[in-house]
């Protein structure tokens, strides 16, 4: 029996190996330059964002080789956010400044912030990005010049994640392992069905007939996972959609701390794994490939399949350049990553809600 299950978790190993090592063959950085006539309106949603907001529009101001506006939706903010932002207007006209109205019932905050940005945006391409990514300055050019090179109706990547306690290296990592590893294709273009569609909600560049033809955010708008749903509503109505190397292009530092990071990926584990019928998918191959094989020392094939897995997070945090610190602890960040799912598939059956930054939702019935 020892013999046979050695054999099962090296087969689980060598899938996401055998995945990873194609998407980082696939997976490319964009192609710019923008073409003439292009405008890129920058969009923000902020609530409570005082300790970001400045950092992120001087960042979003400078870009270089397209025209851009940056518009900042202040979205019942308590702290000073949008006294920073007035200021920045008070020196640059390319930043406006909106308030969001009473959130409507059924909607999630995020998701309605950023149907009344698109509403408000003048440009031909939307990016929308989280107060807490850093734009590089020629995020906004490649990101457009990719998009209308290769006909893309969204274009996204994730930027490179910075970590700075252990709380956050053993939580953020999960989001590269997951769609390096496990999504065929790693959400190129050339994978058109809405199953093998992936977005990051950190920065994505929307062609604005597109967002506008879909129904944008307002098509989802209970929703707390956009990066994901809004991607496969593009590919299910014929667009194309690309997820491209981000680590050039911004960068993020997404939680602070152990705590934070655990709240933030529990509020949206609904709409991704944590399902009754899903989980335990995915918990046979997350363990069966991370973790089951240190029980199975020291047979050959547990040890060729932690090399296997290890090698992958390797290659991956490599080409993401995440911090290369985070491959030590990546057994604990996969089972942090399972103790989230199941967490949150308890919570749903419980009837809980998930919380963030003082508002209350009911989980959305998962795809």
């Amino acid at each position: 029996m020892t013999f046979d299950f050695a054999w099962i978790v090296l087969a689980l190993a060598a899938f996401p190996a055998a995945v990873g090592a194609i998407n980082l063959r696939l997976v490319r950085a964009p192609q710019g330059p923008a073409p003439d006539g292009a405008m890129v309106s920058i969009l923000v949603p902020a609530r409570d964002e005082a300790a970001n907001i400045a950092d992120c529009l001087d960042r979003a101001l400078a870009q270089q080789g397209v025209r851009v506006e940056v518009v900042v939706m202040d979205d019942g903010s308590a702290d000073g956010t949008p006294d920073i932002v007035r200021a920045i207007m008070a020196r640059d006209d390319r930043a406006r400044l909106i308030s969001a109205p009473p959130l409507p019932e059924g909607w999630s905050g995020k998701m309605h912030a950023c149907a009344r940005l698109a509403e408000a945006a003048r440009g031909t391409h939307f990016l929308f990005i989280d107060a807490d990514v850093r734009l590089a300055p020629n995020a906004a050019a490649d990101l457009v010049g990719h998009a209308l090179r290769h006909r893309l109706g969204l274009v996204s990547g994730v930027p490179r994640q910075r970590m700075e306690t252990f709380g956050e290296g053993v939580t953020v990592p999960m989001i590269n392992l997951l769609l390096i590893g496990y999504l065929p294709g790693g959400g190129r273009a050339f994978t058109r069905h809405p199953g093998f569609a992936a977005g990051c909600g950190q920065m994505m560049m929307f062609e604005r007939r597109a967002y506008e033809q879909v129904g944008g955010h307002g098509a989802m708008r209970a929703t707390l996972h956009d990066g994901l749903k809004l991607t496969r509503l593009l590919r299910a109505k014929g667009h194309r959609t690309e997820i491209v190397l981000g680590a050039g292009l911004a960068s993020c530092r997404m939680y602070r701390g152990f705590a934070e990071s655990w709240r933030g990926f529990l509020k949206n584990a609904r709409e991704g794994m944590a399902t009754p019928i899903g989980l335990p998918v995915w918990t046979t191959m997350l363990a069966g490939a991370h973790l089951w094989p240190f029980f199975l020392l020291p047979a050959w094939q547990a040890a060729l399949a932690l090399a296997l897995v290890f090698a992958l997070r390797l290659a991956i945090t490599r080409r993401t350049e995440e911090p290369s610190w985070t491959v030590l602890a990546h057994p604990v960040a996969v089972a942090v990553a399972l103790a989230i799912q199941w967490t949150a598939l308890t919570r749903f059956l419980m009837g809980r809600k998930e919380g963030w930054k003082g508002r209350a939702y009911a989980a959305p019935e998962a795809p």
